[in-house]
């Protein structure tokens, strides 16, 4: 199959881009292929023979989007709005990534693809926004809520607390409960779906994750503990370390519906940072 993947040089794009597969892609930045410009969207729809898309391009400033409102929905909402219009119209299906954070937190069971969704912060209601565009849209294909991402590309938690392994003391919010989501995990997910039928699908959500939970203490003790880095740990409220957007509490993602549909199985969320870290090692 012929796949065009927008946001390549994003973390999920970087990661796609480095696992081998049998089909073509047409790997596309911002910069190549602006997904909230409709008109080049469509000349490219117009003169490339297309598949499938994954749309991997996305705002993702959580802070930032709380005064870019604005941009955060042009690119989260009406890129996506485009994009699916154009799947509709062509009759390709879509693969949509989208986030833990369309939920306000305050679930005490890991959330279900059904249970209500209510964002606290603006990234969380323009992601939610792409997601009802492509409901609206009519378009096949399946929608990945996801959450915690990192990888060896990019910005990122982990590439944070890296950097700051060689402090003394740091604080860390340990009122926050998640998933980490390795993003090479999600890819290698991403492209088994390309090779089930999800064309039945009418943008059909779906949750993905690594499995087990922590807070963001928690995955920063296990980051530097595999780095065997000598740094003081303090856990902190979420009230002691204030931030522009509001952030769930628990977040944690139900991903039954994934592994029974597709029969997949997700690796443990420490195995998969324990990769990542060589990865990151091995690139220098």
């Amino acid at each position: 199959m012929k796949i065009l993947v927008t946001g390549s040089n994003g973390q999920l794009g970087s990661e796609l881009q480095h696992l081998s597969s049998p089909h073509q892609f047409y790997f596309t930045t911002e910069n190549e292929l602006d997904i909230t410009n409709y008109s080049n969207l469509r000349s490219f729809f117009n003169t490339h023979p297309i598949d499938m898309v994954i749309n991997a391009a996305a705002y993702t400033a959580v802070d930032k989007a709380e005064t870019q409102k604005e941009l955060a929905k042009e690119v989260n909402f009406k890129g996506v709005e485009y994009l699916a219009s154009l799947c509709k119209e062509k009759d390709i299906p879509l693969i949509h990534i989208s986030t833990d954070y369309v939920f306000d937190g305050r679930n005490y069971r890991p959330y279900t693809e059904e249970d209500k969704v209510n964002p606290i912060n603006n990234y969380g209601e323009s992601k939610l926004l792409g997601e009802q565009a492509f409901k609206e849209s009519g378009a096949r294909g399946v929608i990945l809520r996801t959450s915690w991402v990192y990888s060896s590309f990019g910005h990122n938690f982990v590439k944070t607390m890296l950097r700051l392994k060689r402090k003394e003391e740091l604080r860390v919010v340990f009122d926050q409960i998640g998933s980490p989501t390795y993003a090479r995990d999600l890819a290698k997910t991403i492209l088994d779906l390309v090779d089930k039928d999800i064309n039945t699908f009418k943008a059909e959500i779906f949750n993905y994750s690594n499995e087990g939970v922590c807070s963001w203490f928690d995955f920063a003790k296990a980051i530097f503990e595999m780095e065997k880095a000598k740094i003081k740990l303090n856990p902190i409220l979420t009230s002691q370390y204030p931030t522009p957007a509001k952030r769930p509490h628990y977040s944690v993602l139900d991903k039954s519906k994934i592994k029974n549909t597709f029969d997949l199985e997700i690796p443990y969320w420490r195995d998969s940072l324990k990769q990542c870290l060589q990865r990151i090692k091995d690139n220098g």
